[in-house]
């Protein structure tokens, strides 16, 4: 009997993970775009917390930077696009899955996503800082070794965090599903710092909290990062469709308005 029980286990893990690789290789190989062209709607996975790239109003209405830049890329085909918030640090698995076809929400490109998925042309530059409070006496990196670090599961944070750094070590890191329940926690005491991106830290601190109690430390040492927009490595077809897409924005000038709207800078970045 105890065998029996065995092989059925065996059995059933085998056709789990013959599942996953199935899984797996379908997001590597298949191209979508006649199916997303037929429908013409493409569905975008988001954190729906992430200020100001894609985030929910007051009225529950989704607004942010990437909302506007990915309603103009896909106009350009006669596309809508859908917005799905979801868990974030599930976003890979949600891509493959096929839930989702794009991941469009202050995406960076790191090694460790590039064996994943694969990016369109980075359209934003931007770097980790630490944000912390002003009359913490906390002025430098190096300082929270005595202190308690809050970071998002699954962000580019995290990601550059637990790399061979040696730039940042907390006492303590404590984990958050969203950047605003870390800083509901740095404002009642439990931990004394946060780990984000600058993009979300100054425009948070500006038009969310509108408080001068927060400090933003930056450091020459972390190495800065892109944003761009995360696909399936199978769909080659579609990364073509929005790299052109963006290559248009950028020559026809919404790139620089949609900068200009949301950061207050002229910036016409597109790289390569």
């Amino acid at each position: 009997m105890k065998k029996r029980w065995i092989f059925v286990l065996l059995a059933t893990l085998m056709l789990v993970l013959t599942g996953c690789e199935s899984v797996q290789e379908r997001a590597n190989t298949q191209d979508t775009w006649d199916k997303i062209a037929r429908k013409k709607q493409v569905v975008v996975g988001l954190d729906d917390s992430f200020v100001p790239m894609g985030f929910e109003k007051k009225n529950g209405q989704l607004t942010g930077y990437d909302i506007d830049l990915a309603k103009a890329v896909f106009k350009q085909y006669g596309i809508h696009v859908s917005f799905q918030t979801i868990d974030w640090s599930m976003n890979v698995t949600e891509l493959r899955n096929s839930t989702i076809d794009l991941l469009w929400n202050g995406y960076s490109i790191t090694p460790e996503r590039k064996k994943k998925v694969a990016f369109s042309r980075p359209y934003l530059r931007n770097r980790q800082v630490l944000v912390v409070k002003k009359d913490s006496g906390i002025n430098s990196f190096k300082q929270m070794k005595k202190y308690e670090l809050g970071m998002q599961t699954g962000s580019t944070a995290e990601q550059w965090y637990e790399t061979k750094q040696n730039v940042l070590h907390a006492k303590k890191t404590v984990l958050y599903d969203t950047i605003s329940n870390s800083f509901l926690d740095l404002n009642a005491g439990r931990i004394q710092g946060i780990l984000l991106d600058e993009v979300y830290a100054n425009y948070y601190i500006a038009h969310i909290t509108k408080s001068k109690d927060y400090k933003v430390i930056q450091n020459d040492n972390v190495p800065k990062d892109l944003f761009a927009v995360g696909m399936r490595k199978g769909d080659k077809t579609l990364r073509k469709k929005v790299n052109a897409g963006l290559v248009r924005l950028q020559k026809n000038g919404t790139l620089a308005k949609l900068n200009k709207k949301w950061f207050g800078k002229e910036s016409n970045y597109l790289g390569r």
